[in-house]
């Protein structure tokens, strides 16, 4: 994060604009709805921009800008003429005094940014690109006007007027974060929204009177195979409102960092005889924190209930009287396959597809070989990258072709994704050669020569 958000109070404190024209009117504007005094110095001044200054019992000096200026002590300070030098000596003065200053796009004289503004108050959202690209942030304040109801801030203002009733009712911060969370998914705030005041007050009584200190509950969700945009809305929607996020290897940093930021977040990830919390540790810590009554957002890559052991973690929740919900995600067999422009079944190609583990309960990559030589059949191996050439080996010994197309699809979905295609006779030497790491998976069948005209990422 290259920048530090901060929403500042200035109800009548003092702020200079260095500059008396259109740009640093515009800057006015925002400063005087946030009931700043707006105080400029400019040889020239706008007939607007002055009304604003007088509006907000500030000052207008009629001067060039120079340090002594800011002996007044200013609480910020932009500097909003067409002249870089002017700009550069308003930066290096206020540096001088620890003063708050922007210079309007330019960014290298800048101690703080004025973001695109979404106002809802007392609800307001900004957006900021560290003044790489203001553009890009107006665009994306637009998107998120048409999301984000005007009621919003009317509902803002009935929740400040509550919030000190609710506090002394529900001690516990997560317990009333929570009651918080349901009371807005409830018809209390389309009433707000309606102006039906009266009747939002009745019904937030009604919750208070009726509150009871909330059961835990675990989410097991499928986090997908590493692309974020691959997520889905139930998958996000519960990740945000997760009190703990118990994740595995496999989930992605981009991933993570859609997850609520206050959540306590445990590893618990798995590699290859390495195991961060073994599986019976998983299941407790899935009970113990859903007991204290927390929501558990239990984070898979891939997706929950193919090769994730999402069976074993729910029966463990079922023993203990644990409530719980399951989110499928996109499994690696669907994500990978589809970046690397493999379709797993293809008229001409492939009628069935069989999803397979390398790495089995007992550690042996024991399959069922004789169901496995299929001609139009694709064959997809999670966990198999380890045992590979021994799978190459019986799969050509139980009569599958020595020339029959594999591909490795290593990180698939991700910026790192490589993908290296060979033969059943071949693929196993190419892993070191490719410098191939796990987590990878492998497609077999017909269906991967296709690749070479159907593949759509870099």
């Amino acid at each position: 994060m290259d920048i530090f958000p901060i929403s500042l109070k200035l109800q009548q404190q003092a702020c200079l604009i260095v500059g008396g024209g259109h740009i640093a009117y515009r800057k006015a504007v925002l400063l005087a709805k946030a009931g700043a005094m707006v105080n400029v110095v400019a040889p020239v001044i706008d007939a607007n921009l002055l009304e604003i200054v007088e509006q907000s019992q500030g000052q207008y000096t009629q001067a060039l800008f120079s340090a002594e200026i800011l002996l007044r002590q200013y609480r910020l300070v932009i500097a909003a003429t067409d002249d870089a030098e002017v700009n550069r000596q308003v930066f290096e003065a206020c540096e001088a005094e620890n003063v708050l200053v922007n210079s309007v796009d330019d960014p290298p004289h800048c101690r703080f940014m004025v973001p695109a503004i979404i106002d809802r108050s007392p609800l307001v959202v900004s957006i900021a690109s560290n003044g790489t690209s203001p553009v890009l942030s107006r665009q994306i304040r637009t998107q998120l006007e048409a999301s984000i109801p005007h009621g919003m801030g009317a509902l803002a203002k009935f929740s400040g007027q509550w919030r000190s009733a609710v506090k002394a009712k529900i001690i516990n911060p997560d317990e009333r974060r929570i009651f918080w969370e349901d009371l807005y998914a409830s018809p209390l705030k389309e009433q707000v929204f309606n102006g039906n005041l009266a009747e939002a007050d009745r019904l937030i009584e009604q919750a208070l009177i009726e509150w009871t200190k909330p059961k835990g509950e675990v989410y097991l969700v499928g986090a997908g195979p590493g692309d974020p945009e691959l997520l889905t809305l139930k998958a996000l929607r519960l990740m945000q409102q997760a009190d703990v996020v118990i994740y595995d290897r496999l989930v992605s940093e981009p991933i993570m960092e859609l997850c609520r930021r206050d959540a306590e977040k445990i590893y618990v990830g798995k590699a290859r005889s390495n195991h961060a919390v073994p599986q019976e540790g998983i299941n407790a810590l899935l009970v113990q924190y859903a007991q204290q009554g927390k929501r558990v957002c239990r984070l898979k890559g891939g997706d929950p209930f193919i090769f994730g052991r999402g069976g074993e973690e729910i029966e463990e929740l079922f023993a203990a009287g644990i409530a719980f919900q399951v989110v499928p995600g996109i499994t690696a067999a669907s994500g990978c396959s589809a970046y690397a422009g493999i379709p797993l079944t293809h008229r001409d190609y492939a009628q069935s597809v069989r999803f397979l583990t390398g790495h089995l309960k007992e550690g042996s990559p024991e399959l069922p070989w004789h169901e496995l030589v299929y001609e139009n059949q694709t064959l997809v191996l999670y966990m198999g990258l380890v045992g590979l050439e021994k799978i190459c080996q019986r799969l050509i010994e139980h009569g599958q072709r020595p020339d029959m197309p594999v591909a490795l699809v290593s990180k698939g979905t991700t910026p790192d994704q490589k993908v290296v295609v060979g033969t059943l006779a071949d693929i196993a030497s190419k892993v070191s050669d490719h410098q191939i790491q796990a987590p990878t998976l492998t497609i077999i069948g017909e269906v991967v020569r296709l690749r070479e005209q159907l593949q759509w990422q870099a």
